[in-house]
């Protein structure tokens, strides 16, 4: 099952670190996947969930790509993602408000409600058992999966 640090998390939310830099490399050297939230404002991308609040480190789509699941907080981040990668061969993002399932560019379910080939989303929350169809768990207690 793939294992997916929520903004970093790996043990309960810390609002003060989500989505930074920092965080998110400690989350991949620790070994796991990481959702980060990403925008497009100004002309460049921008990492942070209620706004844009970090420079965004290109070297993460180099170097880590394979260990991103990039949720787009705007559509202008979509967009500019599409341009970059638009049959998501190397990238895998998406984007979604309240919805109970989206479809990332690698054809993913990114969703709260247990199905076949799905990251199962915040299971906790949710009160979901994951199973032998769970694809992925993305969680702010990734460390209790593992």
């Amino acid at each position: 099952m793939k294992l997916i640090s929520h903004r970093g998390n790996l043990n309960g939310p810390n609002k003060e670190r989500e989505n930074h830099p920092d965080y998110i490399y400690e989350a991949i050297q620790a070994g796991y996947d990481v959702e980060i939230d990403i925008w497009f404002a100004d002309g460049k991308f921008k990492l942070g969930h209620d706004k844009p609040q970090y420079d965004f480190p290109f070297d993460l789509f180099s170097n880590f790509y394979t260990k991103l699941w990039i949720h787009c907080k705007n559509l202008e981040a979509l967009s500019q993602l599409n341009n970059l990668d638009s049959n998501g061969s190397k990238l895998n993002y998406f984007f979604h408000e309240n919805d109970l399932g989206v479809l990332t560019s690698k054809g993913y379910i990114w969703s709260t409600n247990q199905c076949e080939r799905a990251v199962l989303v915040m299971p906790e929350t949710f009160n979901h058992e994951t199973n032998e169809n769970t694809f992925g768990v993305c969680s702010d207690y990734i460390k209790n999966y593992g």
